[in-house]
């Protein structure tokens, strides 16, 4: 399985989508809670160049946000890199 990673906030329902499409493939990614900003969103704005939540990384690769996860769904891509 691949090592994903999720930069969130706990009440953004983007953030909770994406989460669930996840727990639904079996995935439980390592999250970052940017509830309070600090380091981490600074770590995120430099890793992806994006300001906005969820950003998410699939093996160390930026895949985008929610809407970019639900269409590599769509597109049937999201799997073959989930089991990387």
């Amino acid at each position: 399985m691949a090592t994903v990673e999720m930069y969130l906030k706990t009440t953004c329902p983007y953030c909770i989508r994406a989460s669930e499409l996840l727990r639904g493939k079996g995935i439980t990614p390592t999250t970052y809670n940017l509830d309070a900003g600090g380091p981490k969103r600074d770590e995120m704005i430099e890793r992806c160049g994006r300001m906005t939540v969820p950003q998410i990384f699939i093996d160390g690769r930026h895949v985008g946000g929610c809407d970019d996860l639900f269409a590599l769904e769509r597109e049937g891509r999201l799997d073959p890199l989930l089991a990387a």
